[in-house]
């Protein structure tokens, strides 16, 4: 089964540890600039999606539960042929995003999905 997202080995421990800050996280990718443009990670119920938000996918960072991960309508339209990583460097993270006081920031890495990859996916 082709996934859309997932995240790295570093990502997903900094998840870990926010997750034992914050409860259950969920993460929102909205495009646009500024923070928009960066993946905000909230805590469940901090967030509300919308019937123009679409569910990319679950990242599994060994969690009991996974991390539901979604983004805008109208920007999953620009990115639907990809695969996206949810990866974490040094920075400083966007303003509500829940890694912003760890002096880190989640940032996305892509691909373009495979040929295969979208037809399991029904994208043509």
């Amino acid at each position: 089964m082709t996934e859309r997202v997932a995240a790295t080995d570093a990502a997903a421990s900094l998840l870990r540890q926010l997750t034992t800050q914050h409860g259950p996280l969920m993460f929102h990718q909205s495009g646009g600039c500024c923070d928009g443009s960066a993946p905000m990670c909230y805590p469940v119920g901090m967030f509300v999606t919308g019937p123009s938000d679409v569910l990319l996918g679950t990242i599994d960072a060994g969690l009991d539960d996974p991390i539901e991960v979604y983004m805008s309508e109208s920007q999953f339209e620009y990115w639907k042929y990809t695969h996206l990583t949810i990866d974490v460097v040094p920075g400083r993270g966007a303003g509500f995003s829940v890694e912003g006081p760890t002096g880190m920031r989640f940032l996305i890495r892509s691909r373009m999905l495979s040929e295969p990859e979208l037809a399991d996916l029904g994208v043509g």
